[in-house]
């Protein structure tokens, strides 16, 4: 039997790593974007024709490459940022797999022109489906320049699945916002079919979220910003009334890196309850900075999703740093009791001596003492006289005012000598009580119901 397993070619190796990499023209900017951020570029121009279908090209300031780097560059895993396996543990940059350029120039045509600072000229380099057309001297400026065409030329289907261009550009826009929310140290543009969507110059953090997302939200934005031996976290989180139900910025970053982390989102969530209705979210910007050696970032193909050696206890202090960060700037609704007319309490101070009450009181005064109040000389207090018949001024009139029309009109009638005697109390059939209460008698009917007695009260007259 002949052996069956060999190796596959470079060029279908790319194909299949570009398979998870490079997933639509968005996956493209963010790799080639990111290189430029590693290659410290001050400044990057990112313009896409047809949502990036027909062209992507990413420009920077960057560091650029020597001729050797340029073509070394898109080979598979061959980067700059780690050279042992203990590097993956102290990872400070974007990229370090070395597979952006090699999957990408795997699926499309990439022109690329980079030339060093201390380099008169540049190198060009034509590549279509990993296979090098062309390198040759040019002059460019410093930085580096890529041009790729026709995504997918050489893969119909993947091509085929591509979603309407509306839908590529939003993709595009998400990816774009990602890295300049985290980076306002640099400088990016992005042009869409030769119109400008965003221009974004070197800004403070808080200015290029409302550059990206509309000045209307500075007014919602509360800073945190607590610092642990553990964790630092930074950012900004929006007040309760901003909750939607849809629609809400929520962005992780983990040293400078875009993450999304569910748990870590329950955290932020869990310091906004009973403040904003169920089912409802809030924005939010925050940024970790953690020691790399305590994260892994290389469980993902997209890197967007990181593991935390210490997530319970980064999750206690996310929380309470949110909290923190709504009870400062009173975000959190407080009872405001009305004081008006509350009796005024002082504070009780320590240094005034504690006095015992006094006592006011008549020495002479004599409870079983016989003699008159003329002769009594032991006190002068005299209670004030208070005119309690005043009170009752207007009750006899009210009372006949809001007896009813037909009790009046039977009360001209009523003869004057029928009047109920005042001790009648018998029993009337033998379920009803006759009692009197001053010119008419009450006829009550008594029931009995769950062992209490109720009594309902009648008019009658005689």
């Amino acid at each position: 039997m002949s052996d069956i397993i060999h190796l596959l070619p470079d060029s279908v190796a790319n194909q299949i790593a570009a398979g998870e990499v490079i997933q639509r023209p968005a996956s493209v900017i963010k790799g080639l974007v990111e290189n430029a951020i590693d290659a410290e570029a001050q400044e990057i121009h990112v313009l896409v024709t047809d949502a990036g279908k027909t062209c992507i090209q990413v420009i920077d300031d960057g560091k650029g490459m020597s001729e050797t780097d340029a073509r070394l560059a898109f080979e598979r895993h061959a980067t700059s940022k780690i050279k042992e396996a203990a590097d993956l543990f102290a990872l400070r940059t974007m990229g370090f797999r070395g597979e952006a350029l090699a999957s990408v120039a795997a699926v499309a045509e990439v022109e690329l022109k980079t030339r060093t600072a201390n380099e008169e000229l540049g190198t060009r380099i034509v590549i279509a489906g990993s296979k090098v057309e062309s390198q040759e001297a040019v002059s460019c400026p410093k930085g580096s320049n890529f041009s790729i065409k026709n995504l997918f030329f050489n893969i119909p289907a993947r091509r085929k699945f591509l979603k309407a261009n509306s839908t590529e550009l939003s993709n595009i826009l998400t990816e774009f916002e990602r890295i300049a929310l985290v980076h306002p140290e640099v400088a990016f543009y992005l042009y869409s079919n030769d119109t400008e969507l965003f221009n974004l110059p070197v800004m403070p953090l808080r200015q290029r979220i409302l550059a990206v997302f509309g000045k209307k939200l500075n007014q919602y934005l509360l800073s945190v910003d607590v610092d642990t031996t553990m964790v630092k976290v930074s950012g900004f989180v929006a007040k309760p009334e901003t909750a939607r139900k849809k629609g809400a910025h929520q962005y992780f970053f983990v040293n400078g890196r875009y993450m999304r982390h569910p748990y870590f989102h329950k955290a932020v969530m869990d310091a906004y309850e009973q403040l904003i209705p169920a089912g409802e979210q809030i924005s939010y910007f925050i940024y970790f900075e953690v020691d790399p050696a305590n994260i892994d970032v290389n469980i993902h193909p997209t890197k967007t999703e990181i593991k935390f050696e210490n997530e319970q206890a980064i999750w206690q202090i996310l929380s309470a740093s949110v909290k923190e960060s709504l009870g400062k700037f009173n975000a959190v609704p407080s009872i405001d009791f009305d004081t008006e007319g509350m009796p005024d309490i002082p504070a009780f101070d320590q240094t005034r001596p504690i006095e015992p009450p006094k006592v006011h009181y008549n020495s002479d005064f004599n409870p079983f003492k016989t003699s008159s109040a003329s002769s009594y000389s032991g006190g002068n207090y005299s209670r004030p006289k208070v005119d309690w018949e005043g009170l009752y001024d207007g009750l006899e009139k009210a009372s006949k005012m809001n007896a009813p029309m037909w009790r009046k009109q039977i009360g001209l009638l009523r003869p004057e000598g029928l009047i109920c005697p005042k001790n009648v109390h018998r029993m009337y059939r033998k379920r009803r009580l006759l009692l009197p209460y001053l010119r008419r008698c009450m006829l009550m009917s008594r029931q009995w119901k769950r062992g209490r007695s109720i009594f309902n009260s009648r008019d009658v007259l005689f």
